[in-house]
């Protein structure tokens, strides 16, 4: 199984810049897709982006998109949230996740992490 740690949030001045970071367990974890996912108070989870298992395959959320970097070092087990010209609707909690699937945007996330807060200020 994977264990995911995330790390980097914190608070922000609208225009900056964070690089979260998702630290995960276990020797199998280059064999999964990761996905980025961000929670704000009164609003449903939405995935962010998502890379898959062999970097070759990138979705981003279109309020995203040109602004947010999804990366992984799998010789590190770590994958990598790099946001850039933050914006105050880009505050929430951030969660990574791990899971497989045949698509990128079909993916089945079973692991979590517990999630970073990421407040960007007006």
């Amino acid at each position: 199984q994977v264990q995911l740690v995330e790390s980097g949030g914190g608070l922000v001045q609208a225009g900056g810049s964070l690089r979260l970071s998702c630290a995960a367990s276990g020797r199998t974890f280059s064999s999964y897709a990761v996905g980025w996912f961000r929670e704000a108070p009164g609003k449903e989870r939405e995935i962010v982006a998502a890379l898959s298992w062999n970097g070759l395959a990138t979705y981003y959320a279109d309020s995203v998109k040109g602004r947010f970097t999804i990366s992984r070092d799998n010789a590190k087990n770590t994958a990598y949230l790099q946001m850039n010209s933050l914006k105050p609707e880009d505050t929430a909690v951030y969660s990574c996740a791990a899971g497989r699937g045949v698509t990128i945007t079909t993916i089945r996330y079973d692991y979590w992490g517990q999630g970073t807060q990421v407040t960007v200020s007006s």
